[in-house]
């Protein structure tokens, strides 16, 4: 039994019996408070899934953790700046209507959010590194453009290796 306090409650009642079926746990609600049930591995791989919920993704994206090779990463954007407007740098991140954080998605199959400090990364082991270095070099200053050739030269390094 885990016991854990969450603000984002709702998206978890929202979804709670698919989330109960799917992670095979019993999840208890009392107010921001969430007790999980279950065996240790079901909870352990639960509390990855309501981690992700917690930090902004939807249910159906948080769920995706529950396959081996995903995996959640957290980015605090004052580890690779040392500039006092976040702003500018989420900008960058986000791009004009949200161009720049789509087409990395695109091209990496990683699913982003985009915070005050912070930029949460779900993908499979392979790619998330990558995408840690693409979006750590954006906030560094790096041309999106050189950032999308390098997300595209790392999957055709990986597609030649299968």
């Amino acid at each position: 039994m885990q016991t854990t306090h969450f603000p984002r409650v709702l998206e978890i009642k929202r979804n709670k019996t698919e989330l109960e079926k799917k992670l095979k746990v019993k999840i208890i609600i009392q107010s921001h408070k969430i007790i999980i049930k279950g065996n240790t591995l079901d909870e352990f791989e639960a509390s990855k899934v309501l981690d992700a919920i917690n930090f902004g993704f939807s249910a159906k994206q948080a769920i995706s953790l529950k396959d081996d090779f995903m995996t959640l990463k957290i980015i605090n954007i004052k580890d690779f700046t040392k500039k006092k407007n976040l702003k500018i740098v989420r900008a960058r991140l986000i791009g004009r209507k949200g161009r720049t954080r789509r087409t990395i998605e695109n091209i990496s199959n990683c699913q982003l959010i985009i915070k005050d400090n912070e930029i949460g990364v779900i993908g499979d082991v392979e790619s998330i590194d990558e995408v840690m270095t693409a979006v750590s070099n954006l906030v560094r200053g790096t041309k999106q453009s050189n950032t999308y050739r390098y997300l595209e030269r790392m999957n055709k390094r990986r597609r030649l290796v299968q």
